[in-house]
């Protein structure tokens, strides 16, 4: 392609650390902490049932409390923001975060150990809504490196929990093994907490020129209209200084008229219902329906988790500097279909196989989280359609967890909860179709209404 977004990354970018070193390190502690929140708890779960009861249905609970935190501070979040300003609401995320993980270590009952998880993931969910928008903030001219970077980092974290979770626990005990990523998302409160202390929420990297912008806005809106062809429309990178942005709820009321957002909204809920179902249930289908024994099944679920990383390195730079975004949604169902068949026919033969193609399913999942950015001019509409995208995609997924949990109850088998899997790959496919197209909300809604 000639210029666009791969000019705006490559050529006129600032260095990362220049102005907003403090903002760099955040982003990359929270997101770290926003996986291993989800990841650290389900290999240990046996451990902690030595010491209370915890029955399948608390399992399922469990599993379904992330997206369903999601889904709910998906909706509040945009409105805090907007009264607060991203910063401090993500001190209070992460504060969440951090409180949740260690009172989960301290749980003595089933109760507890819901309620705890409860609060981590309330913090997670905010998390997860301000993460886009706060790239976009600090890093508009390094918007596809960062993306990969904090996804990257959230992949990371999805398998090193699984890895390490249950030789720490046999050592030490599961309250140490849940205990220790409390600690780390604490540490991820350091950087937020100085730049509120030392900008008021105003810090310098606020205003660090964007990629391309070297002289004038005029200049970044013509750079803009010769590259109206890219992925993103250039302008939303290009012009300059992006201050706080708070969510505006007419921007997030017209969301709910545009096919776009509601097709980006349903590819992440097919990523997160494949991911959180495989976080709760993907260790016990291995030994039931593989035959593995329940260490091995860890390392599967390990396995499973580690091919995200790929993922969250290529996917971003497919799509802002190749627009693949339809290739990229078509291999990951494709892989997901593929793992999924395996299971159901051939569940002995090259198990470790069908994990790694399965594991390619949650490709959608860094798609999703691009999109975010690059389906909106501004940080303020990011911010409008991450929460809404997140809260319609963490409410389908909330559904997942329980429901394989009942119906493998209900039929003594995981046949009909694989269907379901695959059913749910297969039905998101015309909504991976429209998000693929290179267009912004803002411009969804021109063609349809009129101005934005």
């Amino acid at each position: 392609m000639g210029g666009g977004v791969a000019d705006l990354v490559t050529s006129g970018a600032q260095p990362l650390w220049r102005g907003r070193a403090l903002a760099l390190i955040g982003i990359v502690l929270v997101a770290f902490s926003l996986r291993s929140a989800v990841a650290s708890l389900s290999p240990v779960i046996d451990h902690v049932a030595e010491d209370f009861p915890v029955s399948s249905v608390v399992v399922g609970l469990i599993g379904a409390a992330p997206p369903v935190c999601f889904a709910v501070f998906g909706l509040l979040t945009p409105l805090f923001e907007r009264r607060f300003g991203l910063e401090r609401v993500a001190v209070v995320a992460i504060a969440l975060i951090a409180a949740g993980l260690l009172l989960r270590s301290l749980a003595v009952d089933s109760t507890s150990l819901l309620a705890a998880t409860a609060v981590v993931f309330a913090g997670v969910g905010s998390g997860n809504v301000l993460l886009p928008p706060l790239v976009k903030k600090y890093f508009p001219d390094r918007l596809g490196l960062m993306m990969t970077v904090y996804s990257t980092t959230m992949a990371v974290s999805t398998f090193v929990p699984p890895l390490v979770a249950v030789p720490i626990a046999d050592t030490a005990g599961w309250r140490v093994s849940l205990g220790l990523w409390g600690v780390f998302a604490a540490i991820a409160l350091v950087p937020w907490v100085t730049m509120l202390l030392a900008h008021r929420t105003a810090g310098p990297a606020a205003r660090v020129p964007a990629a391309g912008s070297t002289s004038t806005d005029a200049d970044a809106d013509a750079d803009a209209d010769a590259d109206a062809d890219a992925d993103t429309d250039a302008a939303s990178l290009a012009t300059g200084p992006i201050g706080t942005s708070p969510a505006n709820p007419r921007v997030f009321g017209r969301l709910w008229r545009l096919p776009l957002a509601w097709s980006i909204a349903l590819v992440f809920g097919a990523s997160s219902t494949v991911a959180y179902v495989s976080f709760s249930w993907l260790p016990t289908i291995m030994i039931d329906v593989g035959g593995v024994s329940p260490s091995n099944a860890g390392l599967l679920l390990s396995l499973f988790g580690l091919m995200g990383l790929p993922c969250s390195l290529i996917v971003p730079v497919l799509i802002v500097r190749f627009q693949a975004t339809r290739p990229v949604f078509f291999f990951a169902i494709t892989s997901g279909l593929i793992g999924l068949v395996g299971f159901l026919f051939f569940p002995t033969v090259g198990l470790p196989l069908w994990v790694v193609l399965f594991g390619l399913a949650p490709a959608l999942f860094p798609v999703a989280l691009v999109l975010l950015s690059i389906r909106a001019r501004t940080p303020e509409s990011a911010v409008a359609l991450s929460g809404f995208v997140q809260s319609i995609g963490y409410a389908v997924a909330a559904v997942f967890p329980l429901l394989i949990g009942l119906l493998h109850d209900a039929t003594d088998s995981w046949v009909i909860p694989l269907w379901v899997l695959v059913g749910v790959l297969i039905v998101v496919i015309p909504a991976g179709w429209v998000a693929g197209r290179r267009r912004t909300i803002e411009e969804d809604w021109e063609r349809r209404y009129g101005r934005w």
